[in-house]
């Protein structure tokens, strides 16, 4: 049966790096930060550390409004007023740069063909900038996000920026209303999403397979990426990167997209590293999830009881139901 239609199961109760580290002091840069120890011996900061090696990403330790965060189904709250997405291609294909940065599989637009998202809980248009793929190195996990405290295999992240008040995406990522990102969790299945075929078919994430490499791809079709559902799960956060800004609204989308078993493995014979150095697969590029402190999180899946206003702990609990597709699958 297909799977097209699935939306997933929301359960409510009832009430009752690899680079060397220089002689101290360290030298601190951009890009000196990894996800996990890769090399005995040297020290490259993992995300614990990475709010106290430099001043410039303290927030990424002492800020409120963290990301990602597990998404407790039983906390969220539906609000009527949030609006579809709406998606902006101008009914245009786009091209794009599929770069390995030794971290991510990260897509980004040429700047020829625009694609904007307005609606849902954005006051402004926002403009596509780049897609990041995380993944793992087992299928129970690599999603940044959780759901319920599970993981899935993976998450496609696409970031925008509010091109209505800021000129490019270094100004917004660090101005307030600046980013929005929809998150889209990946899943394994039989048959693979059109637009994740793209980029993971054989010949062409083979292109990629060490850092710094890149490969063009054109014609491609944004709107294919987006799983078929208008619901979604809505919250304040940040960038899940140095320096961890507090601008980004996350809008994760309440349907997966699949990949094939063969594009996953793909994905983990990636390296992070150049030809000339040892292998270490680019998989379990996370960051753990963090507090959510006093977030709402806000869904515009009715649930046909109005929710209680922030803070959510107070939210209501509700009988456990599936959010049924509009396909009806």
């Amino acid at each position: 049966p297909s799977k097209k239609g699935e939306d997933f199961i929301i359960l409510r109760k009832h009430v009752g790096g690899g680079k060397k580290a220089q002689p101290n002091p360290p030298k601190i840069h951009e890009g000196w930060w990894a996800y996990k120890e890769v090399v005995q011996g040297s020290f490259v900061p993992v995300p614990s550390f990475w709010g106290l090696v430099n001043s410039a990403w303290n927030l990424c330790s002492v800020g409120k409004r963290q990301s990602p965060v597990n998404i407790e189904t039983s906390h969220m709250i539906f609000d009527p007023f949030l609006q579809p997405i709406r998606l902006n291609t101008g009914g245009r294909k786009v091209g794009g740069t599929m770069y390995n940065t030794g971290r991510h599989v990260s897509l980004r637009l040429d700047k020829e063909h625009l694609v904007n998202i307005s609606g849902g809980p954005m006051t402004y248009s926002h403009r596509l900038e780049e897609i990041r793929l995380h993944f793992g190195s087992e299928d129970g996990q690599g999603s940044e996000h959780l759901l319920n405290g599970q993981a899935f295999s993976g998450e496609v992240q696409l970031i925008h920026y509010n091109h209505e008040l800021y000129t490019n995406y270094t100004e917004a990522a660090k101005s307030p209303n600046g980013l929005v990102v929809v998150s889209i969790f990946m899943k394994i299945a039989e048959t693979s999403n059109s637009f994740l075929n793209r980029m993971l078919n054989r010949d062409t994430i083979t292109r990629i397979t060490y850092k710094n490499d890149a490969y063009l791809l054109t014609t491609l079709n944004i709107e294919e990426i987006y799983p078929e559902t208008s619901s979604f799960i809505t919250y304040d956060g940040s960038m899940t990167i140095p320096p961890c800004f507090e601008t980004a609204t996350w809008i994760l989308m309440n349907k997966p997209v699949y990949l094939t078993r063969m594009q996953m493995h793909s994905l983990r014979l990636l390296s992070q590293n150049q030809p000339s150095q040892i292998f270490l697969s680019m998989s379990d590029n996370v960051r753990p999830v963090q507090p959510l402190n006093n977030r709402c999180i806000r869904t515009n899946i009715n649930f046909s009881v109005q929710g209680k206003d922030c803070p959510n702990n107070r939210g209501p609990q509700w009988e456990m139901k599936r959010v049924v597709s509009s396909r009806g699958e």
